[in-house]
């Protein structure tokens, strides 16, 4: 090593969210069961969709997809997490760091884009409800999907490639469970002004775009709802987009708090602060899917009492 303190970085140390032995095995506890929990949850509304013909529009096929995307999501941070724990090691290599923040950056980014998506789906189907299911084709949902997909892709591959390039001092104690993006930029020696420009302007743009969407999707339909405020009509909106604007509220609260600011003001608060959306937002989604949506409810009885039906024939 030089005397400027460089060092060619060969892994990092996944120091968690408490230093503490007796919080951490608490955490562990906690952490594997909302991974489970998450894991199954969306997995059971993924196979209700799947097998029931009435769930097979485009509402459902974008929260299918939500719900695929969350399995994902879920699974880039916390069992790397749970591994370590058992092993009693806080170790991660470089490579499987960088693919922790490139998969990381694509997922989140997938959820937004997803978000923003269903969200058209609603304006759609409250404000132009004579010409949903021509302009909400099949053939317009997936390509909706795939190319939600090739922008995320490029966009963690751009910001992946600039971590990539950044050399990183002797310190490599990253003050997360994974390797979040800004944590690992604070430990570079590198000045991170093109990190920090591409993520306000490019980060900005790819996020704050879907975002937006959402917000003129939920304004044209309580304008529309209000145009005729009978009480049928609201409820209906309410029921049709509650759930969906509960998880909105959630999500992009708590990435705004996080991410909106420069990389050198991260802090062990703001790694506090993503355990809201790559942990509880993939575990609520479910539940708030699920228990505010009468068909949802109704394929997950069915699914649930034809296995039952099945365990009996044999």
């Amino acid at each position: 090593m030089g005397g400027d303190n460089k060092t060619t970085v060969t892994g990092f140390l996944l120091l968690g969210l408490s230093g503490q032995s007796g919080q951490e095995e608490l955490l562990f506890g906690l952490f594997l069961w909302m991974y489970l929990v998450t894991i199954v949850g969306n997995f059971l509304i993924i196979l209700a969709i799947t097998c029931d013909s009435h769930l097979h529009t485009p509402m459902y096929f974008f929260l299918a997809n939500l719900s695929c995307v969350d399995i994902c999501f879920s699974s880039v941070t916390i069992p790397k997490m749970l591994l370590n724990h058992l092993l009693g090691s806080k170790s991660i290599s470089y490579v499987d760091c960088m693919a922790q923040i490139y998969f990381f950056i694509t997922f989140i980014n997938m959820d937004s884009f997803l978000l923003s998506v269903m969200a058209y789906d609603r304006y759609t189907a409250i404000c132009r409800p004579l010409h949903y299911t021509t302009i909400m084709r099949p053939e317009l949902c997936v390509l909706l999907v795939a190319a939600s997909w090739l922008f995320t892709n490029l966009h963690a591959l751009l910001h992946t490639l600039l971590v990539v390039q950044l050399t990183f001092c002797s310190s490599n104690a990253v003050h997360h469970f994974f390797c979040d993006p800004y944590a690992v930029l604070k430990l570079s020696c590198s000045n991170t002004f093109i990190n920090d420009l591409m993520v306000f302007t490019v980060g900005g743009l790819i996020f704050l775009t879907p975002f937006t969407c959402i917000i003129i999707s939920y304004a044209y339909i309580f304008s529309n709802v209000l145009k005729c405020p009978s009480v049928q009509g609201i409820r209906k909106a309410l029921s049709t987009c509650g759930s969906h604007l509960t998880v909105v509220s959630l999500f992009y609260g708590a990435i705004l708090g996080v991410y909106m600011h420069p990389s050198s003001s991260y802090s062990v608060q703001d790694s506090v602060a993503t355990v809201l959306f790559t942990v509880v937002t993939p575990l609520v989604n479910p539940f708030i899917y699920s228990l505010r949506n009468r068909d949802m409810k109704g394929a997950l009885r069915t699914l649930i009492s034809d296995s039952r039906s099945r365990k009996f024939q044999r």
